[in-house]
């Protein structure tokens, strides 16, 4: 096996057009959904294989410090968002996400389900205007937005952090954009260290208890959340055995999340996978597991 490690997104796809790659050249062996089309077209031989993904974009804050720590301006920031746009703008297809990524699909909820939180996830500039300024803040609120750029992405998540700036200082909330290298960003920002805001991933769902855990529960968690009534959730779904009654108990657990707003989620893309016919004994898998894969198929050529 050769890995090739390709940092531009049109070098990549140039080479998957000529054979040079055995698999799409972005993240989990897809292709951009912006190149998706002319490709189909140019090589119809190749295979494709859409999915929905089992992780998605958010928006971390320090919930810990002012003014983050007020759930208005947390719910004024995710009413800020208009989430199609989002999606459009990086990935092409998808839909809003709630805590638990709609690729997992017996335990993610549609968004119209979360209840009184479901409201948040609606694109409305003036209620959050108006929410901002019932929290004191009638004149804006100055603060950072921490991301990286380095993750194979090309332009894509640059474009996708500054439509996310510029929504939110349609609602009166500045932030300067703090872009950090790929290892830096793992780090610190990753680990919760930074100040203000910082655009990250959900983590991939494998099972309903990840994408709990490792935003809300564990020391370092990136928003600094220290609820525990979610503490207490949480730790009771995972002490219930029957599957039904523990299924009920993650949706609880969503619909709070969209009420409290500790994460602003925000999307969840639809990728297509793509790789030469030669490629046998493989599809596609949402993890980074790509050692696991590789080592099970074969090339037939």
């Amino acid at each position: 096996m050769e890995w090739v490690v390709v940092d531009d997104v049109s070098t990549g796809l140039a080479m998957y057009r000529t054979g040079q790659l055995d698999c799409g050249p972005m993240e989990f062996w897809t292709v951009r959904q912006h190149d998706l089309e002319a490709l189909q077209q140019s090589h119809p031989h190749l295979q494709y294989q859409d999915i929905q993904a089992n992780g998605g974009a958010l928006l971390a804050m320090r919930t810990d410090h002012p003014p983050f720590n007020d759930v208005r301006v947390r719910r004024a920031i995710s009413m800020a968002f208009d989430r199609q746009a989002l999606v459009a703008a990086l990935a092409g297809r998808g839909q809003p996400t709630p805590a638990i990524p709609p690729g997992l699909v017996e335990w993610s909820l549609p968004i119209e389900q979360l209840g009184a939180g479901a409201q948040y996830y609606q694109y409305d500039p003036q209620e959050a205007r108006r929410l901002l300024a019932e929290a004191g803040f009638a004149k804006g609120v100055q603060t950072q937005l921490s991301a990286t750029v380095g993750t194979g992405f090309g332009t894509d998540l640059l474009d996708s952090v500054q439509l996310i700036q510029r929504l939110l200082k349609d609602i009166g909330v500045r932030a300067e954009l703090k872009l950090q290298e790929f290892g830096a960003y793992v780090a610190t920002t990753a680990r919760g260290k930074f100040e203000g805001l910082a655009y990250g991933r959900i983590p991939i769902a494998w099972y309903a208890d990840w994408p709990l855990y490792r935003p809300y529960v564990q020391p370092d968690n990136m928003s600094h959340v220290n609820d525990p009534t979610f503490t207490a959730m949480f730790t009771a779904q995972r002490r219930t055995q029957d599957v039904e009654a523990r299924k009920h108990m993650v949706f609880d657990m969503q619909r709070y999340a969209a009420e409290q707003q500790y994460y602003v989620y925000l999307y969840a893309v639809s990728p297509t996978a793509s790789w030469q016919q030669y490629v046998k004994n493989y599809a596609p898998n949402l993890t980074h597991d790509y050692g696991g894969r590789a080592a099970v198929l074969w090339l037939d050529r």
